[in-house]
């Protein structure tokens, strides 16, 4: 190889090298900014940063069919093998004991779906075709690996600005959330104390819980039998007292591994010319008003329940009705003891954020099934 030809292919990258490779390598430093400077989910944030970057570094053949982030790809979220395998890690970690001990949480629960609904509608009115609306929508629920299995199913090609934007804002929670409680609550709300005298749960009960939860939807929504079940086999590792090894590495070693990859993955779609575009940029606007739309649905269904129950329920805990768990149920808590330093509402907060957890794949399931049948 002549002198000129080895300044050819060492340059090569260079000459490839744009604008738009250039933006989202700062996009990627800032995501990593984020997580290591704020602290802002780290786990989900810096991965994706350092996979934004790398997949911006023109030549490398990484996200060329055959490279590391197409192998990646393949295996894990075409295949939606990551987000399952996170979903048991999710289900070995969550407590139900406050949801069973306080059943009409699941009502809460229901209402912070209400933007995923909302704002399928508003995507459909802007031009997005059905399966689109729906994979955006999806976004309100701030549950990452339930929007990566709806969006993977429905619109793979809107999954890397699906997947930023509900990590992203799941990890921006401390930020979003907080405005839009002072804004719909009184301070009087806010200082509203709920005695929590759950009735005792049995083992038998919380063992059964997964299993019945599982039947149950398994019959009713199939479409969201993989994401559940998951979910309810990581709590059932949880809850049986018999297998702690695999619980110990479901909450550990399992999440963090395919969490780890997920973020890698997900980051390395995150391309200059896939993602520098209008669309793009509406799709995360949609999904930061579905956000909302979910936690004003919740904070008003809770300022319902604090009418109809002569001031008993604190509306706080609806804004925890989402899917983020359990940083939405410890910053409702948070946010009521700003007013009251000796309130304590985290476990009905709890209560209605793991009722959101079921709640947000139960919607994805219901999205699926009907437009699954609707395009059909």
């Amino acid at each position: 190889m002549d002198g000129s030809a080895l300044v050819t292919e060492l340059t090569r990258g260079l000459a490839a090298f744009d604008a738009g490779r250039a933006v989202m390598i700062f996009v990627g430093v800032v995501l990593i900014a984020l997580a290591v400077i704020k602290e802002y989910e780290p786990v989900l944030l810096l991965p994706i940063g350092f996979g934004c970057i790398l997949a911006n570094i023109p030549m490398t053949g990484m996200t060329e069919p055959g490279g590391l982030f197409d192998t990646l790809y393949q295996a894990g979220i075409a295949s939606e093998l990551f987000p399952l395998l996170i979903f048991i890690g999710v289900g070995a970690m969550i407590d139900f004991s406050p949801l069973l001990a306080q059943p009409r949480m699941v009502l809460l629960g229901a209402a912070g779906q209400f933007g995923i609904f909302g704002t399928l509608i508003v995507a459909r009115w802007l031009g997005f075709p059905l399966n689109e609306a729906a994979s955006i929508g999806v976004i309100g629920a701030i549950d990452g690996p339930t929007s990566i299995f709806v969006a993977t199913k429905l619109a793979p090609n809107l999954l890397a600005p699906i997947a930023v934007a509900a990590y992203s804002y799941m990890s921006l929670i401390p930020i979003i959330q907080p405005p839009v409680m002072r804004l719909l609550t009184t301070p009087a709300e806010r200082r509203i104390r709920m005695v929590y005298t759950p009735r005792p749960v049995s083992k038998t009960v919380r063992v059964a819980f997964p299993i019945v939860v599982t039947l149950a939807v398994g019959l009713l929504i199939p479409d969201a039998t993989p994401l559940i079940s998951m979910l309810m086999l990581g709590n059932l590792l949880r809850e049986s007292g018999v297998v702690e090894r695999l619980n110990k590495m479901a909450q550990n070693e399992l999440i963090n591994i395919a969490t780890l990859f997920l973020g890698l993955t997900i980051g390395s779609t995150m391309g200059a010319a896939q993602f520098l575009n209008g669309q793009t940029i509406l799709i995360l606007v949609l999904g930061l008003g579905a956000f909302v739309l979910d936690t004003v649905a919740g904070l008003l269904f809770g300022k319902l329940l604090c009418r109809l129950t002569g001031g008993a329920i604190n509306p706080l805990i609806g804004a925890a009705g989402i899917s983020a768990f359990p940083m939405a149920g410890r910053l409702a808590a948070q946010t009521a003891q700003n007013e009251d330093y000796d309130n304590f509402i985290l476990m009905h907060a709890m209560g209605a954020n793991t009722a959101g957890q079921l709640g947000s794949v139960m919607a994805g399931g219901i999205l699926l099934a009907l437009v699954s049948g609707y395009l059909g």
